[in-house]
């Protein structure tokens, strides 16, 4: 399996919508700043039709070193969440590797 890079996403508006590759360097580098300071200032991101970042709070609980096994208390965070959309699910749950006609023909 492999990953989708930024470095993916640059090459793919280079190639598709005719940025020159600094361009769509610094767009996909705008785009996920502006996502991790809206992160950073509290707020949720609703991206329609892809999902929803949004932040939880994790309150402090009990655990264990798993090498020593002694009780630690592991500490209040906040950590971000995912819920993709429905579309999103429905896309990727009627995905079957082998028919590469999906990613490809929703690209147009």
């Amino acid at each position: 399996m492999t990953a989708l890079t930024k470095a993916d996403l640059a090459e793919y508006l280079y190639e598709s919508i005719g940025l020159n590759k600094r361009e769509a360097k610094d767009l996909i580098e705008a785009f996920f700043n502006e996502i991790t300071h809206s992160l950073e200032r509290g707020e949720s991101v609703k991206l329609s039709g892809f999902g929803n970042f949004e932040l939880r709070e994790k309150p402090s609980r009990p655990g264990r070193n798993p090498k020593t096994g002694e009780p630690v208390t592991i500490s209040a965070r906040r950590v971000v969440t995912f819920k993709p959309s429905q579309q999103l699910r429905q896309r990727v749950s009627h995905y079957h590797p082998a028919d590469d006609s999906v990613s490809e023909s929703e690209h147009e």
